[in-house]
């Protein structure tokens, strides 16, 4: 996460709203890259083992997209919170001149 802030700081040469600005947007696309990436794991695998699944037990055919849209809300929590984390650490507010 210190690393999101070391890149900002490069790219924004001392401007601190750039800085802030630099940090939300490295943030997000992070945090959107890890959920694509775990989401298609996730969704490959529940895909594999539906199929697994209704060749043992075939009554099983409906409850697969409650269980997807449980395990797509709560990566989508786990990443929320990650970001909110990455942002709070690397935030900087201006220092007062006076």
């Amino acid at each position: 996460m210190k690393r999101i802030g070391i890149a900002a700081s490069k790219i924004a040469k001392g401007n601190w709203a750039l800085y802030n600005f630099y940090v939300v947007v490295i943030s997000f696309l992070f945090s959107l890259l890890i959920f694509v990436m775990s989401g298609a794991t996730v969704v490959f695998a529940l895909i594999i083992l539906s199929y697994i699944g209704n060749e043992i037990m075939p009554e099983l055919e409906k409850s697969w997209s409650s269980v997807q849209n449980i395990c797509m809300g709560s990566l989508t929590i786990i990443v929320v919170l990650f970001n909110l984390m990455a942002i709070s650490i690397n935030m900087k507010l201006p220092k007062d001149q006076s």
